[in-house]
């Protein structure tokens, strides 16, 4: 039953996506508001699809730490999940993205039309400056803005290590950074067809300051912060590091 679960799953989720994007695409001439509307129908929509047909859940620790205004979110990269779960968290927002994604069909279309900040990652100095200006104009229309430090979804108990564009845009806006961890690739593993149920645990940290410190120091706080609290959402991935006694 899973599996018939979840290909019903994944036949309304695209047939939603395909309607979704073409519409977020019509919408461009109007302002931001309506197309976050429809986005906001189609999180929900998915959201009540995994909830119903899959068992997939998600509790929420840390609600007390959303600051009141939009600012930087900093989250572990790992699964599908994210690109609803986070959304339904910090509205509206917009995630950091290579500019490779906006060329999928449907999806991508989206993307665009709701102003991903999209980089291209070869471009070294040039992407970073792309990510401040496209970051301001978001963050000032009151905008959040989602960014994976790792850059590349990581698999259960392994990291990456945590690239600085975040904690560059942080630093030239003196906002604060709000880290975020979750497990949600204990149910929904990244390029997996399966979606298995469960409860996701989704942890939000208090935000880092980061007026007056440096680029690397607050990558290194939001690093540690969010990597210690998978040890506590997601034991059993660590089991393997605990030695036993002698």
């Amino acid at each position: 039953m899973i599996f018939v679960r979840n290909f019903l799953f994944w036949i309304l989720a695209s047939l939603a996506t395909m309607v979704t994007g073409l519409t977020l695409c019509c919408l461009i001439p109007f302002p931001d508001a309506a197309r976050f509307f429809v986005l906001k129908l189609w999180r929900n929509f998915c959201a009540a699809l995994a909830r119903c047909l899959v068992g997939l859940k998600t509790e929420v620790r840390g609600r007390e730490n959303i600051p009141a205004s939009p600012t930087l979110v900093l989250a572990k990269h790992e699964s599908a999940w994210e690109t609803v779960g986070l959304q339904n968290l910090f509205i509206p927002a917009v995630f950091v993205l290579k500019k490779e994604l906006l060329k999928i069909p449907f999806f991508g279309w989206g993307l665009f039309a709701l102003r991903m900040i999209a980089i291209d990652r070869s471009a070294g100095r040039k992407a970073l400056q792309q990510l401040l200006e496209q970051g301001k104009e978001r963050l000032k229309s009151g905008i959040w803005i989602i960014v994976f430090p790792e850059g590349t979804r990581v698999a259960p108990g392994e990291k990456m290590r945590y690239k600085s564009g975040a904690a560059y845009l942080a630093l030239k806006t003196g906002l604060p950074v709000v880290p975020v961890a979750h497990n949600a690739a204990d149910y929904w593993p990244k390029k997996s067809f399966l979606i298995r149920p469960g409860t996701i645990t989704v942890s939000i940290g208090p935000a880092i300051p980061t007026v007056g410190k440096n680029d690397a120091e607050i990558n290194a706080a939001v690093e540690t912060w969010i990597e210690n609290e998978m040890r506590v959402i997601a034991p059993r991935r660590y089991q393997a590091e605990v030695k036993p006694p002698l």
